[in-house]
């Protein structure tokens, strides 16, 4: 964790919190605090169904357990706002803040345990502060509008980047309705697989830049798993191939995992992926 950037996201948080110093903390009936350490003037009130997107760092005493600033590819995290379900839930707080306060809640462990053991490192009456900065607020309609704008953005620069690839590696593809280029480069038996099937592949799985992030090679042995479990671009461009079938596939990233790369993984959120695969079985 960058600990530098950890003191400046704190410093603006205290900075809000003396710019309010007249806001007193509140205390529901289900223990859950919360204060005002900026408030925003923004009019953009969160309610029931807003769909949100916020900066959060949790912290227990002085230990640091989460920070969007620093963790979740310094992306903030999206909140689909319900009724709370729990005594303490943020939810119940939520609909009382609107786009660009900076607040602090104050959540009592107990309450989130829920009958629960708690992990060996809360101890009963601890209380976890989460610090969080309400960046956006969005309707379903402006959220469903804003992403269908986003996604149709990126994959212009997605199909302009695996166009770059496709000529610098001097490839002759096929390309989907949805954006997956592929090539068949060995035909099979003449069976394709459908989404309800489960399969047998050996693959591998490499950014446009070359850098492999997985490999069943690797592993010593194929993997089996049922077709309509895995990333879009599989479910759709694996079923290309025939069994005993060997292939190629470029898939968008937003056919892939999109903004969300997988933790620990050399997958960028917006990462062009390419698979070599060879589609070994058809397990009905």
């Amino acid at each position: 964790m960058n600990v530098r950037n950890l003191g400046i996201a704190l410093l603006m948080l205290t900075i809000g919190f003396v710019s309010c110093k007249n806001n007193k903390s509140v205390k529901l009936k289900s223990g859950l605090e919360y204060k005002i350490l900026k408030k925003s003037k923004s009019g953009k009130k969160i309610t029931v169904g807003s769909i949100i997107t916020m900066n959060v760092i949790t912290k227990l005493k002085d230990s640091v357990l989460f920070d969007t600033y620093n963790q979740n590819n310094k992306q903030p995290v999206q909140v689909n706002v319900t009724l709370p379900s729990f005594n303490g839930d943020l939810m119940e707080a939520l609909p009382k803040l609107e786009e660009g306060d900076s607040v602090l809640f104050k959540v009592p462990v107990d309450s989130m345990a829920r009958g629960s053991q708690l992990p060996p490192y809360f101890k009963k009456g601890d209380k976890l502060d989460y610090y969080v900065k309400i960046e956006s607020v969005k309707s379903v309609s402006e959220f469903e509008g804003d992403q269908k704008k986003a996604d149709a953005k990126q994959n212009e620069i997605d199909q302009k980047l695996i166009e770059e690839y496709i000529a610098s590696q001097n490839l002759q593809t096929q390309k989907t309705e949805s954006g997956i280029h592929y090539i068949i480069e060995k035909k099979g038996n003449g069976t394709h697989p459908v989404a309800t099937d489960k399969v047998k592949v050996h693959y591998k799985g490499t950014l446009l830049d070359g850098t492999k992030f997985d490999s069943s090679y690797d592993k010593g042995e194929p993997v089996e798993f049922p077709l309509n479990q895995v990333i879009p671009g599989w479910i759709e461009g694996i079923p290309l191939l025939e069994e005993g079938g060997k292939g190629k596939l470029i898939i968008p990233s937003s056919l892939a995992y999109g903004k969300d790369a997988p933790p620990g993984s050399p997958i960028k959120p917006h990462s062009v992926l390419v698979f070599d695969i060879e589609l070994l079985k058809i397990v009905k």
